[in-house]
C-alpha cells in the first residue's frame, strides 16, 4: 500500500472513530479571482475540525483549484491551483501542560512547520500571492510543502522547541523527492513579540532531476503587534540542492483599527537571491493591498504589485483581485 493510500485509510478510520459527543466544526471557502497578468482563478476548500472529550484535536481539509493563463504565482498564497481535488491537512494532535510545561504531539499529514507556515498566515490575510521565498518555482521553500509523520513540541508556553520527523508528501506541481525529512523550530514569546528560528534537512524538488541533495535551509522569523498594527517577516538562507545557494526574505505590515471599518491594509517588501552561476536570479517585489469585508461571509482582496525583475509576460506591474465567500457550519 502506498503512503498516500495508507494516509487516506488512516483518516477514514480516524473519522469513523470520532465519538458522537466530539465537538465538530465545518468550514468552507469559495474564491474567484483575476489578475492583469491575464490570469483567472477559482478555488474551493472545505475543512472539518474539532476535539474529543479527552481533548484530542483533529483537522481534515480538502482543496480544489484551477488557474488559467500564463505561468504565474498569482493566487498561490497557500493552495495549489492545478485542477485536482486534493487532501491537504489531515492530522490529530494532543497538547498538555504538566506542571506548567508544554508537551504536544501531532501525527498525520501537516504543513511543514518551518517559520511562518500556517494556512491562515498566507490564505485570506490580504495577500493574494505567497512570498517569493515560499513559492516552489523559486528554488527556496513552498507553502504547499507537507510532511507525513510525527511532530513533537516541548518546553514552556513562552519558550518551546518543535521537532518533526517524516517524509515529504507535497501538494502542487513542485514536489520533493521521497526520503526522510527533519524540521526543527524554536520559538520564544515575550509580551507582544514572537521570535522563531528554524532548520530543515529535506529532499530536493523534481525541478532539476540530476540535482544532488540534501536540501538544507535555516531561517529566522518574527512578529510584533500593537493596537491593530502587526509587523511580521522571515529570512532564510541555504541551498535547494548541492552547488547553489538561496537566501531572501520579506517584511509584512498589516493594519486594522476600528476606525477603518471593514477595511484592513497590507503591504509587503521582499527579495530573493538565487546564486547559481549563469542561471542566477535576484527578484525584488513590493506589494500594497487591502482586504475588505463586504458582508459577514463575503470579502474582497485587492493587491498592486511591482516586480522590476519581471512578472508573467514581461510585465513589471500587476493588479490582482479576489472575492471569497466563507461559511462556518
Amino acid at each position: 500500500m502506498t503512503v498516500r493510500a495508507s494516509l487516506l485509510a488512516a483518516c477514514a478510520i480516524a473519522a469513523a472513530a470520532v465519538p458522537a459527543h466530539a465537538q465538530v466544526v465545518a468550514e468552507t471557502d469559495v474564491t474567484v479571482g483575476a489578475s492583469t497578468e491575464t490570469v483567472d482563478a477559482a478555488a474551493a476548500q472545505a475543512r472539518v475540525f474539532g476535539a474529543t472529550r479527552s481533548d484530542v484535536r483533529f483537522f481534515v481539509e480538502g482543496a480544489w483549484g484551477l488557474v488559467s493563463g500564463p505561468d504565474s504565482d498569482a493566487f498561490g498564497g497557500a493552495y495549489p491551483y492545478d485542477r485536482r481535488l486534493r487532501l491537504m491537512d489531515a492530522f490529530v494532535e494532543k497538547t498538555s501542560r504538566p506542571g506548567g510545561w508544554l508537551l504536544g504531539v501531532r501525527a498525520g499529514h501537516y504543513r511543514t512547520p518551518f517559520g511562518i507556515s500556517g494556512r491562515g498566515d498566507h490564505a485570506y490575510s490580504g495577500f493574494l500571492r505567497a512570498p517569493l521565498i515560499r513559492y516552489g518555482d523559486n528554488w527556496a521553500l513552498s507553502n504547499t510543502f507537507f510532511e507525513t509523520g510525527v511532530s513533537v513540541i516541548a518546553g514552556r508556553p513562552s519558550l518551546s522547541v518543535e521537532t518533526s520527523l517524516g517524509r515529504p508528501l507535497d501538494e502542487g506541481d513542485e514536489r520533493r523527492r521521497s526520503g526522510l525529512d527533519t524540521v526543527v523550530r524554536g520559538q520564544a514569546f515575550v509580551h507582544s513579540v514572537i521570535l522563531g528560528v528554524s532548520f530543515i534537512r529535506t529532499q530536493p524538488t523534481g525541478l532539476v532531476p540530476a540535482a544532488g541533495g540534501p536540501a538544507l535551509f535555516g531561517g529566522m522569523d518574527g512578529r510584533w503587534s500593537h493596537d491593530g498594527l502587526e509587523l511580521r517577516g522571515e529570512w532564510i538562507s541555504g541551498r535547494p540542492f548541492t552547488g547553489v545557494a538561496t537566501r531572501g526574505g520579506y517584511l509584512d505590515v498589516m493594519l486594522h483599527r476600528p476606525s477603518m471599518g471593514p477595511v484592513s491594509v497590507v503591504a509587503r517588501v521582499e527579495r530573493l537571491d538565487y546564486d547559481a552561476g549563469p542561471y542566477s536570479t535576484f527578484p525584488r517585489r513590493e506589494t500594497l493591498g487591502a482586504r475588505v469585508r463586504l458582508f459577514t461571509a463575503l470579502s474582497v482582496e485587492l493587491n498592486a504589485l511591482r516586480e522590476p525583475h519581471g512578472l508573467a509576460g514581461g510585465r513589471s506591474v500587476a493588479f490582482d483581485a479576489g472575492l471569497t465567500f466563507s461559511r462556518r457550519f
